[in-house]
């Protein structure tokens, strides 16, 4: 296991423009996945990995991120059982990481989107802190009490990833819960305000996706 500081940052294929540059702090290791490699070096900044099948860039643009890169892992499009995203979050969490992030996980493609957002499930089980961040949401999963932090977001909200999340109660926010169970199927959980600049989500059993949003 190779230590790669405090915070990994996935570039992946997604929605992404400049509001994702602006995710970047001094000292994130940077990983690339496909066309997330070009789009890092189009801004200006160097993939301390890049990895996929890059079948979403040119020969060209290719060549490029195999230059610019510090590394580069390159795969068989049609070898491969893994998608490009998965790939890269694999690699982070073989990393002595305190934190991911996935920027570009959200798009078009839903069956992408929802698969990057079951990828938190493997961040959780090696107790690691995963989020995946776009422009208007924030989203974590968490199986343990967790202290959710308003910054730029205006609403919160709350839906199980397991069939039931119980014990579910929440310090701080404008619709209270106590000792609540949400289950696969309800909308109870959406579009609560924290009070205060940050809040406290407690709960016993199952796994909770968090979700922080802005219009």
């Amino acid at each position: 296991m190779r230590k790669m500081g405090k915070r990994i940052l996935i570039f992946t294929g997604g929605s992404l423009s400049d509001w994702a540059v602006e995710e970047i702090q001094d000292g994130d290791f940077l990983i690339g996945a496909d066309r997330g490699a070009h789009f890092l070096i189009q801004h200006g900044k160097v993939p301390h990995v890049a990895v996929g099948d890059f079948d979403s860039v040119t020969e060209e643009e290719f060549g490029r991120i195999q230059r610019t890169s510090l590394e580069t892992i390159s795969c068989d499009a049609l070898e491969k059982d893994l998608t490009d995203t998965e790939l890269a979050f694999d690699l982070a969490l073989s990393y002595d990481a305190e934190e991911i992030v996935i920027i570009g996980a959200l798009g078009t493609r839903f069956d992408h989107s929802l698969a990057n957002v079951h990828l938190l499930v493997k961040g959780l089980a090696k107790h690691v802190l995963c989020k995946i961040v776009d422009q208007k949401n924030e989203i974590l999963l968490a199986d343990r009490p967790m202290q959710i932090v308003k910054g730029k977001y205006s609403h919160v909200s709350l839906l199980p990833l397991t069939p039931q999340v119980t014990g579910i109660t929440l310090e701080g926010f404008q619709y209270p819960l106590t000792n609540a169970v949400l289950t696969l199927g309800q909308s109870l959980g959406i579009s609560n305000r924290l009070l205060d600049e940050s809040g406290i989500v407690h709960l016993e059993t199952g796994q909770l996706l968090i979700i922080k949003s802005r219009d």
